[in-house]
């Protein structure tokens, strides 16, 4: 959601600061802010806009000399998105300044024990945290202001910090919310993601929960690392392996468009990194978790929720095991009976999801076994979880997931394949297949997008499929709904009639996933029921169950993979309605790459 970044060091602080911004603009914002140390001054200065990260560039002067300063997007949840409530925030005296990514719960109490008589300006949590830190400097240095703020603070923070009376340091500290350190010889890097410290850092290190940091310059740039009671610790150092080309549009128009295009190559690494021998293989550690289990709990949300689905269907049929998938804010809050002898996976693409985090906190309270699903190695959930498996999608920038979603079903159906006693096809032969087959298809998105033009012409729409075609319905609504804004909704296609063929009038699109033999007859039944009522219809169908008249017609694959094929078209046919509406396809409003609240 909300990003951070903050820099000290020999380089134009504000260069690198607004690069980072831009650089976590798919996160989701609606206004952002920077503050930095203007040398000939000796003093901050600070800028705020509603909107997008170019409006604060374009719209104020940095040609100035600056080492230090921090930067932030915001993603309103206290008071609305506007110029005051937009970070980073001051203290009454302005002396403080802050950047913050979380909630702080008991703001409230706090204002009402330590800050009665101080004015408060915006609508903010982060505002408390200033005036705390500025209130207890009366009395202590500001390092240990800041750390007894710290102390009282309850809930999600990523914060930064700066003093006008201590102009070369930066104060940082962590809770909940992502946070990460990149150094270079030319300075010292804050990002609330990897993808800001790309350019300026060698290295990066992973900040712990509970974490304080102290960054300064004394002839070299540096930090040190305490924990809650002040001992000093030592973060791990990662050698940074991404590269500027990796977050760029690779010459596509849209981010999204460039990510479906890459998904057949992302199933190619996925079989490259899982395999051993010729053989698709999960390691003997995470298997043996698995033994004896007699309940699998998938807990996820958004997008991935969609993949966990899938992930039953595979769970049920390969493993023989009983699954069960939860939305992850209902878990949290409202748990329902377990088995005993049960494990749990966390599917999520940033590995920062809050309320994942939250049914984590619980899963490892009650003593059950936890595996992770992310396409980030490095994140909270995977390394707070027992075991965990990446999905090897690459950056994902755009907003809406597509890329991320196919990787967390292949490395599903990799899983449930590797646990199965009898395996009756060859797994790694018929993903082949379907990266190939998806190549073909991304060749025709020019007819789809002349699909698009001419039966996507209302403001709501319909999914239907049967079975496992349902849960790729499923997601496709979700996609075209995130994108377009279109009121989309995905259907249980035999349910239709319970209720919801109500809703069917001349020219609503109606879009059928046909890919299993199965119940092929029932879904195109339901075709008819919604076409005598003057439905405009697509179907999207498998070679073996199409008919010559379906508008799509996928490459024959496995159909227990057909749903990383058929979703396809539907990612095609959303970003192509979008794109007609001349919407903002890689950043739509109001919603954010990674949802780092409850």
């Amino acid at each position: 959601m909300c990003g951070i970044v903050g820099y000290i060091g020999d380089l134009r602080a504000t260069d690198v600061i607004l690069n980072g911004l831009k650089k976590l603009e798919y996160r989701g914002y609606d206004s952002c802010g920077i503050s930095f140390l203007d040398s000939s001054k000796k003093e901050f200065t600070t800028y705020k806009t509603v909107g997008r990260v170019d409006l604060l560039i374009n719209s104020f002067d940095y040609n100035v000399e600056n080492k230090v300063g921090i930067g932030h997007t915001r993603w309103a949840t206290h008071g609305e998105p506007n110029q005051v409530n937009s970070h980073p925030h001051s203290s009454s005296s302005k002396r403080f300044i802050v950047v913050h990514n979380g909630v702080i719960d008991n703001y409230l109490e706090l204002i009402a024990r330590y800050l009665e008589g101080v004015k408060l300006i915006s609508e903010t949590d982060t505002e408390v945290i200033a005036n705390l830190v500025e209130k207890f400097s009366q009395t202590m240095s500001a390092e240990e202001a800041v750390r007894k703020t710290l102390s009282l603070l309850e809930g999600s923070y990523a914060l930064l910090i700066m003093d006008n009376e201590e102009v070369n340091k930066i104060y940082a500290a962590k809770n909940k919310s992502p946070l990460l350190i990149g150094s270079s010889d030319k300075g010292i890097t804050f990002g609330s993601d990897l993808m800001a410290l790309v350019g300026n850092s060698e290295y990066y290190y992973l900040i712990e929960d509970k974490t304080f940091i102290v960054a300064k310059t004394n002839g070299k740039p540096d930090f040190q690392a305490y924990d809650i009671i002040g001992k000093k610790v030592k973060l791990d150092q990662h050698k940074m392996d991404l590269a500027d080309n990796e977050i760029d549009k690779g010459g596509y128009e849209h981010f999204m468009l460039k990510e479906i295009s890459e998904q057949p190559a992302v199933i190619r690494r996925i079989l490259a990194k899982y395999m051993v021998d010729g053989k698709l293989k999960i390691s003997d550690e995470v298997k043996a978790k698995f033994i004896n289990k007699k309940r699998i709990y998938i807990i996820a949300a958004g997008t991935s929720i969609h993949a966990g689905f899938i992930g039953k269907y595979y769970f049920e049929n390969l493993t023989k095991i009983p699954t069960e998938v939860f939305i992850a804010s209902e878990f949290a809050y409202n748990q329902p009976l377990l088995e005993k002898d049960g494990i749990f996976i966390l599917i999520s693409q940033s590995g920062e999801t809050a309320d994942l985090r939250a049914c984590l906190v619980n899963i490892r309270q009650m003593g059950y076994p936890s595996l992770t699903i992310t396409n980030v190695i490095t994140s909270t959930l995977a390394r707070e979880a027992d075991m965990r498996l990446e999905i090897f999608a690459g950056p994902e920038i755009a907003v809406a997931s597509t890329k991320a979603y196919v990787a967390q079903v292949t490395v599903l159906a990799i899983l449930a394949y590797s646990l199965a006693k009898e395996k009756s096809f060859d797994l790694g032969f018929e993903l082949s297949r379907v990266s190939i087959a998806m190549e073909s298809l991304i060749d025709q998105k020019e007819y789809i997008e002349g699909l698009v033009t001419r039966k996507l012409k209302k403001r709501n729409c319909f999914y239907i499929g049967r079975g496992i075609d349902y849960y790729t319905s499923l997601e496709a609504a979700l996609k075209l709904k995130e994108i377009s804004y279109i009121q989309t909704e995905g259907f249980a296609a035999g349910e239709l009639k319970h209720g919801t063929i109500a809703l069917i009038e001349k020219d609503v699109p109606v879009i059928a996933i046909i890919t299993q033999k199965n119940t092929s007859h029932n879904t195109r039944s339901n075709v008819h029921e919604v076409k005598a009522r003057g439905a405009t219809t697509i179907i999207i169908s498998l070679e073996s169950v199409a008919d010559n008249s379906d508008d799509i017609i996928l490459s024959d694959v496995h159909q227990m993979l057909a749903p990383l094929l058929s979703v396809v078209p539907t990612q095609l046919i959303a970003y192509y309605k979008a794109k007609e509406l001349n919407l903002d396809i890689d950043k739509p409003r109001n919603l954010a790459k990674s949802v780092t609240v409850e």
